[in-house]
């Protein structure tokens, strides 16, 4: 059975790369002639002919390699080039123009002993492969990936040349995509025991949001399953519009300074095989609006009016204004920026139930008799938006 290898990164001798010489002493004119070389040697990794290469689980890959003759010492730029066909020739797939297989990543090296990121080498395989494969996912499959190096100096366009072609076995463990759902965890969240469902925006894909206490000095941190591992470093931009003060914790989580309720409004995507999220925080807070609030015909959208008034701290209780008159009942969290509509809940069961789908008419028309709440005049609504629990009474 063949080893799997995490840490990729073996140990090889690197050559001594010298700068450009003006001179050289077997040069009889003193000025060096700098030869074209056709192809020069790549190792192959010494483990790669038994082992299999995990690249979810490793940073970088080691490649050494001979520098191409120039007729002297000379410093060398190298690129790496990587396919799924050992003749680096053709591949099918709209996307790919004719007669090109491989990739070159982005990083090059300006040394002959180089650590080539793991993730960069992924997402090359992750894209040849569903090229030619209709956008299959390859992740979990173990295949051969080649491997070559393109050569040059500085400044010199015709002094490309091209190493041998190597083989490393691969595991193309992972490919990035939209997860379908975000957890939020903090010490003042759900008492730190457990992580919160945040609710998806209604029609906006890869959005979610929700209302949350953050404890002063407290270190949120979220993921997509009830599990949290990703913080400030794995959030691509924070974006604080509610004096919070977010910064790094010390855990590597998102910081807020300062205590209070919060919206937080993630915005996630996928591009180049990476999950972007951007959070966006929000002062807290939430409305209610339709025929309880304003009587027929009024669906304002925060209006300060009928605004929930916020307890202390995650233990209390959130609460209304006084109905002034009966009707079915309307309500949301407030995300600048998006429709009412679009982040509006109800209650089922005692627990908040977000808005997921079209309502022309109203929650008992179109959701269900059970989804939908009648409210009295002078009756209020109650909110724990710590568990997402209310009730009209």
């Amino acid at each position: 059975m063949k080893n799997i290898i995490k840490s990729l990164c073996v140990p090889a001798l690197a050559l001594a790369v010298l700068p450009f010489m003006a001179s050289c002493e077997t040069d009889t004119d003193d000025n060096p002639t700098l030869q074209h070389p056709t192809s020069f040697v790549l190792n192959t990794p010494a483990y790669a002919t038994s082992n299999v290469y995990d690249l979810a689980n490793s940073e970088s890959v080691n490649l050494t390699t001979s520098q191409p003759d120039y007729g002297f010492p000379v410093v060398t730029t190298y690129e790496v080039q990587v396919s799924l066909n050992q003749a680096f020739t053709s591949v099918t797939g709209a996307e790919v123009p004719e007669g090109i297989n491989y990739t070159t990543l982005m990083s090059s090296y300006p040394q002959a002993n180089m650590n080539v990121s793991a993730t960069e080498l992924n997402n090359a395989i992750v894209t040849l492969y569903q090229t030619d494969n209709g956008g299959a996912d390859p992740s979990g499959r173990v295949l051969n990936a080649y491997v070559r190096l393109a050569a040059h100096v500085a400044n010199v366009d015709d002094s490309y040349c091209y190493s041998n072609v190597i083989t490393l076995p691969v595991v193309v463990s992972y490919r990035a995509t939209m997860p379908t759902e975000v957890y939020v965890a903090a010490s003042s969240i759900h008492g730190g025991t457990e992580g919160k469902a945040l609710a998806p925006v209604y029609g906006m894909e890869g959005q979610w949001y929700g209302m949350v206490y953050m404890a002063a000095g407290a270190s949120l941190t979220w993921g997509d399953a009830d599990s949290q591992t990703n913080g400030y470093a794995l959030t691509t931009a924070v974006n604080d519009q509610a004096n919070a003060e977010t910064h790094e914790a010390a855990d590597g989580g998102i910081e807020f300074t300062n205590a209070g309720w919060y919206v937080l409004h993630f915005n996630i995507s996928v591009a180049n095989n990476a999950v972007n999220s951007t959070l966006t925080v929000y002062p807290g807070a939430a409305y209610t609006t339709g025929a309880p609030s304003y009587g027929e015909g009024d669906w304002l959208d925060g209006d300060a009016s009928k605004a929930l008034t916020a307890p202390a701290d995650a233990s209390g209780e959130w609460v209304s204004p006084a109905f002034i008159a009966g009707g079915e009942l309307r309500a949301y969290i407030k995300v600048p920026g998006l429709d009412w509509w679009r982040t509006e809940f109800t209650l089922y069961q005692g627990n908040l139930y977000w808005r997921n789908v079209d309502i022309p008419d109203n929650w008992a028309k179109n959701v269900g008799s059970d989804y939908s709440v009648s409210c009295e005049a002078g009756a209020r609504l109650y909110v724990n938006f710590d568990y997402d629990t209310g009730r009209v009474e």
